[in-house]
């Protein structure tokens, strides 16, 4: 369950975490109208082949951006923090301008309109942040302190009378210090703040005889102790109300700050998403940049995928330029070969094959350009698949009620329209069932689904649909050679085959699947071996003695 191995991390140059969950969007739901793809390709094309020095900048605009999305998100549902907002809006108001400034650049440079259109709509819909920009205090929206929040309190006549009230109390208490100072008999007499407590008076202990009696001691040290007048005791508690309040009316002002800048969420929402969608192009052309890499025709209303030498995306990548992926070609048209039986020795490459033409066909769908030389693809509603082998034990079904649980529902979706792919469908069960299962089920998408379709299979028995359907049933097999040297031994026991994979599609039906020699990769025992090839070697026999005697 990771990314690496998909075609997502094949797919992925964002540079942006909002522009990767587009992307990841793109592979997950791919367009069904050519002109959309078509669109997505020609601006894809643009900055590849383009000179133009803006999209270089365009580029760097993207570079170490924020997750504005998410940020915008907990803005709307008023969860975000002073410093997150400030970091939000201070973002978009620099990318309203940077790309303001790019807008004549962009108008005679950049030529297709989905690139266009998506950067000279953002600087009007990123217009009104710079408003909520100028309103907030920078220092105190970095260090969360929201009553010194806002510059100009016109708009916020609550905080305004709030403040106002506390400076009047504070001017009171200063003036009440020249009582103070009198009774005391010290002009110089300060307040001090110790530990949070403010407005105590400082006596040394050798004059507190000069301490008025209703004066309460707040606290005292070897040297001095401290006090409050009756009058500042009073004054602070109301002080110290009026603080609290103040606290709680900026609370209220800021998520009124918040619902009013919540207003203008979609169109907001809608330039990131250009931002997005911008960012996902670069990502694609860097992907067309990789080499041997085409652009596909993309048609409605056709019903064919043709690739000249395709190679699987994801396996291209992870084996790098030493080991070099073996090309394909494919060619399923409704009007001609719709179905590929797909025979040949285990390991030889049949399910990478038909993967690899699922991935070209799901790339070209989402505007990406292809592994492959050349491309043409008509327009797909959905692919369908039935691969690998898994139960489900905790809702009591086996391996094969999986597999034919998933064989239903791809019956009963499946149109003319969609591409489908089976792998080994039939083989967790007694050959002859599974067989007559793999015989009908083709026969079904061959002769009612019209579906373009790749059936991989070990039995040989179904590849008999290609003379009961001969113009749009074809065989095929991965090609392979038998090593015969190394099957000689000294002793008179048979040796399992020594396979040599060539990873070729090729026309014709491969008899057997050499599934032995599989064994040997997997270091099965020699004796073993040695078995299982001359109990395959009898029954090959008793099969071919009952044939001859049905002749």
């Amino acid at each position: 369950m990771k990314t690496k191995g998909s075609l997502l991390w094949v797919l992925d140059h964002t540079k942006t975490s909002f522009g990767r969950r587009r992307l990841k969007k793109w592979v997950t739901q791919p367009l069904m109208k050519s002109s959309e793809i078509n669109a997505r390709l020609d601006a894809v094309s643009e900055i590849l082949l383009s000179e133009s020095s803006v999209f270089g900048q365009i580029q760097n605009l993207l570079c170490k951006l924020p997750d504005i999305e998410r940020g915008l998100c907990s803005v709307f549902h008023k969860k975000c923090s002073t410093q997150e907002f400030f970091l939000i809006v201070s973002t978009l108001s620099r990318l309203d301008l940077e790309i303001q400034a790019l807008v004549p650049v962009i108008h005679s440079h950049v030529k297709t309109p989905l690139l266009q259109n998506a950067l000279l709509e953002i600087p009007e819909l990123l217009s009104p942040v710079k408003h909520y920009l100028k309103i907030l205090n920078e220092e105190a929206a970095k260090t969360g302190d929201k009553t010194q929040l806002f510059k100009d309190l016109t708009d916020f006549p609550v905080i305004r009378k709030r403040k106002e009230e506390i400076l009047d109390v504070l001017s009171k208490i200063q003036l009440h210090l020249l009582d103070i100072r009198k009774k005391i008999k010290n002009p110089s007499a300060e307040y001090v703040t110790v530990s949070g407590q403010e407005f105590m008076i400082e006596v040394k202990n050798s004059h507190k005889s000069s301490v008025p009696s209703d004066w309460v001691m707040v606290s005292s040290t070897k040297a001095v102790s401290r006090f409050h007048s009756p009058f500042i005791i009073e004054n602070y508690r109301h002080l110290n109300q009026l603080r609290e309040q103040l606290v709680l009316d900026c609370s209220a002002e800021w998520l009124n700050f918040l619902d009013h800048f919540s207003e203008h969420y979609h169109p907001v929402s809608k330039a990131i998403g250009h931002l997005a969608t911008v960012d996902c192009l670069f990502s694609l052309a860097q992907v067309a940049k990789q080499g041997d890499y085409c652009r596909p025709t993309v048609q409605d209303n056709r019903q064919e995928i043709i690739i000249k030498n395709g190679r699987h995306p994801v396996i291209d990548v992870l084996l790098g330029e030493q080991d070099q992926y073996v090309p394909n070609t494919t060619n399923l048209s409704g009007d001609g070969e719709r179905v590929m039986i797909i025979t040949g020795p285990n390991m030889g490459g049949k399910s990478s094959y038909i993967k690899q033409v699922a991935l070209i066909t799901v790339m070209a769908q989402i505007g990406s350009y292809v592994p492959a030389e050349e491309s043409i693809i008509g327009v797909v509603d959905g692919i369908f698949t039935r691969m690998g082998a898994a139960d489900n034990i905790y809702k009591g079904r086996s391996t094969f009620m999986e597999e034919l649980t998933d064989t239903a529902e791809i019956i009963r979706k499946a149109t003319s329209r969609s591409l489908v792919i089976l792998d080994e469908l039939g083989r967790g069960t007694s050959t002859h069932d599974g067989i007559a299962i793999a015989y009908a089920a083709l026969e079904h998408f061959i002769r009612d689904v019209e579906s373009l379709t790749l059936f991989v299979t070990h039995y040989p028995s179904v590849c008999e649909l290609e003379k009961v359907y001969p113009e749009k049933v074809g065989n095929y097999h991965m090609a392979f050679l038998v090593n015969e040297e190394e099957n000689k031994l000294d002793t008179g026991l048979e040796n399992p085959e020594f396979i040599t994979f060539l990873y070729q599609i090729t026309k014709g039906v491969s008899a057997r699947s050499y599934g032995l020699n599989v064994a040997k990769l997997a270091d099965i025992p020699e004796e073993i071996l040695k078995k299982a090839a001359h109990k395959s070697k009898e029954l090959e026999r008793i099969m071919n003695m009952k044939r001859s005697e049905q002749l």
